[in-house]
């Protein structure tokens, strides 16, 4: 077993930890809760000067074709300097370049995916309704009718990260409202979001400020049958090679935020003084680090093993699983340790650790419940589906 990142991936991660030191600081972070709803334009364009989108697109429309463990190389970098970032750059990776590289016809990689590349494309995933989120069949009510060589859509989708900013929305509706079992009566759909019939309100909320979740509401919206990605009425399998991958980039992010607790958690108990001495002299300051340490070596592991397992072509589904539950949990606990030593400076909004505890609340339900995953990893292991 060999733990090492290679020369090209240590490259990656240098190349990503410098852009983000100058690109995504905490000053600018700051700036933006209070006044954005997603990382700025020059910031994206820079981002996607660096290759930061090209890095999982094949050669042969304009990427890298990065595997997923460089890939994740990089997308630690910018988890750890934003969760908020990560999840909007992460959207369009994961919602727009992956099922296109795994779904599109040659002609849909072709238009888009050197446009990704480039930065020129923002996606977001139109999944979740108001019915409810982890029940995706059982709540999903978005229909799309055909009419000649359009499809007509009709609905409303919630909680979708960056929608308000998305060129398309890759959204999943009911392509066959006589068939009763939804698994075989779903297709994913490429939606131009200036579609008309498309409104799209941003939703307030306490968590990652500077990217956006928001309301889509689907009135009569026509869209050509060629955006239909993958096979007509096989959407949810075809999803399910989309949510698997997002599920290891999701536990990334965890991950990432976890290293920063940790990390301003560690200074500032070397700073702080109480009772005559660093408060790092504590032994219940340093078992709350060490106790951090730990957590996020061993998420940070898990992620990686997902990561290689996916380029060696095994199934991850089960361990992807375990990632997300383990390392949002893990951050969680982090950031809520986190607020306890730094105390009553912790609570005000000039300490980045109140940022990191409210973004971690996100992670737990993100992008199924922690319950649900603890469902789904014992009926992996033989026990009766339960809820």
């Amino acid at each position: 077993m060999d733990f090492a990142f290679t020369e090209e991936q240590e490259l990656m991660r240098a190349t990503v930890r410098e852009f983000c030191e100058k690109e995504i600081t905490s000053e600018k972070i700051r700036e933006w809760e209070e006044t954005l709803d997603f990382m700025p334009q020059d910031v994206w364009d820079k981002a996607a000067a660096m290759g930061l989108f090209a890095a999982s697109i094949p050669e042969e429309y304009g990427g890298e074709g990065a595997d997923m463990v460089t890939a994740m190389v990089g997308f630690e970098e910018i988890s750890k300097a934003s969760t908020a970032v990560a999840l909007g750059v992460g959207a369009t990776i994961g919602f727009g370049t992956r099922p296109i590289v795994e779904l599109g016809t040659g002609e849909q990689k072709k238009e888009f995916l050197p446009q990704i590349a480039e930065g020129k494309l923002r996606f977001a995933l139109a999944l979740t309704e108001p019915a409810g989120g982890t029940d995706i069949l059982g709540a999903i009510s978005t229909y799309a009718d055909s009419d000649g060589d359009d499809f007509v859509i009709n609905g409303q989708k919630t909680y979708i990260t960056g929608a308000h900013v998305a060129d398309y929305l890759t959204t999943v509706a009911i392509t066959d409202r006589e068939n009763t079992k939804r698994a075989h009566a779903l297709s994913i759909i490429m939606v131009p979001a200036d579609t008309p019939g498309i409104e799209i309100r941003t939703i307030p909320k306490v968590s990652t400020h500077c990217c956006g979740s928001c309301e889509i509401f689907y009135g009569d919206v026509r869209v050509p049958k060629t955006n239909l990605l993958g096979t007509l009425n096989n959407g949810w399998y075809d999803v399910l090679s989309t949510l698997n991958p997002e599920r290891i980039g999701v536990a990334m992010i965890s991950v990432g935020l976890a290293e920063r607790v940790f990390e301003d958690c560690l200074a500032y108990s070397k700073q702080r003084e109480a009772f005559g001495k660093p408060i790092g002299q504590f032994m219940i300051i340093q078992h709350y680090l060490a106790d951090m340490a730990v957590g996020i070596e061993n998420a940070r592991n898990l992620v990686y093993k997902c990561a290689w397992l996916a380029d060696s072509g095994r199934p991850y589904h089960v361990e992807a699983t375990m990632a997300g539950l383990y390392a949002s949990q893990m951050a969680l606990d982090a950031a809520t340790v986190g607020m306890e030593i730094f105390g009553g400076y912790g609570v005000t909004m000039e300490a980045d650790i109140q940022r990191y505890w409210r973004d971690s609340q996100q992670m737990v339900f993100s992008p199924i419940s922690n319950e649900m995953s603890k469902n789904f990893i014992a009926q992996c292991y033989g026990l009766p589906k339960s809820f």
